[in-house]
């Protein structure tokens, strides 16, 4: 398919879901209600620069200015483009739920995974003194990267698919400080009649028990027992297993950030940029990887 494709089918794609649905939150109450670039046109360049890995905004600017230009010939400047893509950050979110509720589900499978990632807007050096998007942001602890950083964690609950990453089912930001088991207790508080992989983060015997009731079986790698050195050989086999399942979605974080540099959003001024910049991300790879 060619590029020209690509991106009119983009553009038929938000245009449809923004009649349907994202008007309502784009609306604002000035006399500049329809603008000449309209705000699907925005959605549409900003969705397309991610996808030909032009990850700041500035660089999705210069990149249809420099190629597109005769596509959105009312391209306005660059600071009003980048207050535009900050304002439609609800319009992203609510874009890519709409497009990954339109993948549907397959029925006959009940293997879930569950995980988070961390979203850094300033690293371990300014972790403790970054006051950026701080409605949103606080300062956490990545235990795999071996770090603390400043930012929000990305959490996701996948569909295990045979040899293919994950397909996303729902997809939550919470700041960086937020206990995962904590955050899943509330999140899945609904879901019922699945199997439920997920690390240790998450191993919690009330919790097992609480999901049971819901038809939901979790399984996570057996914890060492107080006191204990060593795994016997059946729970290290279980852990194996475990693990082996949920690789797929390490695969997943591993693949979005190769694909967006998810994980850096350092450029990030405002909550509003926050969640524009991650959503539109993920809304880029659903509709491109679909």
């Amino acid at each position: 398919m060619t590029k020209d494709i690509q991106l009119i089918e983009l553009y038929c794609t938000v245009c449809h879901h923004y009649n349907g649905t994202l008007a309502a939150e784009a609306q604002r109450l000035s006399n500049n209600f329809r603008p000449e670039f309209t705000d699907e046109e925005c959605i549409t360049t900003y969705l397309f620069g991610i996808a030909e890995g032009k990850f700041g905004v500035r660089e999705t600017y210069n990149f249809i200015k420099e190629y597109w230009a005769d596509w959105f010939p009312k391209m306005p400047s660059y600071q009003n483009y980048n207050r535009r893509t900050n304002l439609l950050a609800e319009s992203f979110q609510t874009l890519y739920a709409l497009l990954i509720s339109e993948a549907g589900s397959e029925t006959d499978i009940l293997t879930h995974l569950i995980d988070s990632m961390p979203i850094i807007v300033a690293n371990n050096k300014r972790s403790g003194s970054a006051k950026t998007a701080s409605e949103l942001c606080d300062k956490g602890n990545c235990a795999s990267k071996g770090m603390y950083y400043y930012g929000v964690k990305l959490h996701v609950l996948g569909q295990s698919q045979h040899h293919l990453l994950p397909k996303v089912r729902m997809a939550l930001v919470t700041s960086a400080s937020e206990n995962d088991i904590t955050v899943a207790k509330e999140w899945l508080a609904d879901v019922h009649n699945l199997d439920l992989f997920a690390d240790k983060a998450y191993a919690s015997e009330p919790w097992a028990k609480e999901l049971d009731e819901r038809g939901v079986t979790l399984f996570t790698p057996i914890k060492l027992k107080k006191g204990q050195d060593s795994l016997d050989s059946w729970d290290r086999l279980f852990s194996s297993a475990v693990s082996s399942v949920r690789q797929a979605i390490e695969s997943f974080f591993s693949w979005i950030q190769a694909k967006t540099r998810i994980q850096s959003a350092s450029r990030v001024r405002s909550s509003n940029g926050l969640i524009a910049f991650i959503f539109a991300r993920l809304a880029s790879l659903a509709f491109f990887n679909s």
